[in-house]
């Protein structure tokens, strides 16, 4: 680092030299000089702006998310209605979040294919379009993992509000059957203590009340299977819950080899052309390496023929 020197002096002379030449003022010069020290702010490209709103996008739902937290789970808090308003409009998020990044990945593959991405300081070089694209598809991995970890926090959120509602359901099951049974055993209490001053009722009579007997029966097993049918309903909701929750942690277990396997891609690339470029190395040293040696017989066949001519 001793034989390092600072020559931002010698710049600015040259660029004051060049501006002279060129006729400028000193007002203009002046400026040109001041943008050394304060540098303007790089415009952002449409990209980093969509990328950047997606961000606050995500951002603002986990807020949301953290903020009616306990109304979403504690039951006393809120109402059903309530707790299905705040599902809805984080689904209305959620939705919202994944078009945008939808969206950037669209952009990334028409710019791609067009070949209109910026190159980086508005320099091409070699292989900047892919490293841009390389680039691109980060950011769009690293939104895509943030919305996931801020839908795996609601996901527990309604699991647990699912595990909830089967508690609820589970336990006032029996109480509902004893009831029914309760009711019908008193309702043929009834019609027995009716039928007690008649001894004789007539045919008519008692074939209603056997049809009567027989739709209740029907209504009792009718609401015992829809209980059945409601509590195996949001046993399967909370299921389905569980492995979306697992699913989409497969998925980004998934993006997670995919952008492994897609560096070590690039770096079998990068081998592949420093391969190619040995190879077209050892290509010219050994055309070289042939010229110098056709070069050398023939000198040497000179000198010999040269020497016998000589001698003779």
């Amino acid at each position: 680092m001793a034989g390092v020197r600072d020559r931002t002096e010698d710049l600015k002379d040259t660029v004051r030299s060049v501006a002279l030449s060129l006729e400028y003022d000193e007002s203009k010069i002046a400026s040109i000089l001041a943008s050394f020290i304060i540098r303007k702010p790089r415009q952002k490209s449409p990209f980093t702006k969509a990328a950047l709103k997606t961000l606050e996008s995500i951002e603002a739902l986990d807020k949301f998310i953290v903020k009616h937290r306990k109304d979403y789970v504690e039951r006393h808090r809120t109402t059903e209605q309530e707790r299905d308003s705040i599902e809805h409009e984080v689904g209305v998020f959620i939705k919202t979040c994944k078009e945008q990044i939808d969206i950037l990945q669209r952009r990334i593959k028409d710019e791609d294919k067009n070949g209109t991405s910026r190159p980086w300081l508005g320099i091409m070089v070699d292989n900047s379009q892919a490293d841009i694209v390389a680039h691109r598809h980060g950011v769009v991995l690293i939104l895509s993992e943030r919305l996931h970890v801020v839908t795996a926090q609601f996901d527990q959120l309604r699991a647990k509000r699912f595990q909830e509602a089967v508690n609820r359901a589970t336990p006032r099951r029996k109480p509902q059957k004893v009831s029914i049974s309760h009711s019908t055993d008193a309702s043929r209490s009834v019609r027995s203590e009716v039928r007690e001053p008649d001894e004789f009722p007539p045919e008519p009579l008692r074939v209603q009340q056997q049809l009567l007997d027989d739709e209740t029966q029907a209504l009792q097993v009718e609401l015992s299977n829809l209980l059945d049918a409601v509590q195996e309903t949001e046993t399967k909701m909370v299921e389905m819950s569980a492995l979306n929750h697992l699913m989409s942690t497969h998925v980004l277990q998934q993006a997670q080899q995919i952008e492994f396997l897609y560096e070590q891609a690039v770096e079998a690339t990068n081998n592949v052309e420093m391969g190619n470029k040995e190879l077209t190395q050892a290509i010219d040293r050994n055309r070289s390496s042939r010229t110098f040696n056709m070069l050398f017989f023939f000198v040497l066949t000179f000198s010999v023929l040269f020497l016998h001519y000589y001698s003779s």
